[in-house]
């Protein structure tokens, strides 16, 4: 990803068929770089945990990041409990295994 993640917090979040709310945070782990999304009103008090791999764009003048997957395949990505699982590597495996099996880039 070419900018500074934590530089996209608050950031609006578009999946290649619409918006899924705006970057809460960012994770970084060795060789591997994620946000956490607040779905917000898409998906009340729901946070998921999106890879940096899925980033296709970001959009600085509109504060936008773009992703190559859609708003039912982040919908039906493995649970992201903030708070709970941000350092749980498994999780982050199962979740970063599934994007990578639902990636359109």
């Amino acid at each position: 990803m070419a900018a500074d993640m934590a530089d996209l917090i608050g950031y609006k979040v578009e999946a290649s068929d619409g918006t899924i709310g705006k970057i809460d945070r960012h994770s970084e782990y060795v060789g591997r770089q994620y946000m956490v999304v607040d779905t917000g009103p898409w998906i009340f008090g729901h946070h998921v945990l999106v890879p940096a791999s899925v980033v296709t764009r970001v959009d600085d003048e509109n504060e936008t990041v773009h992703l190559s997957v859609t708003r039912a395949e982040v919908k039906d990505a493995p649970e992201f409990e903030r708070g709970q699982h941000q350092d749980d590597m498994a999780a982050i495996q199962i979740i970063e295994h599934y994007y990578s099996k639902n990636s359109h880039t």
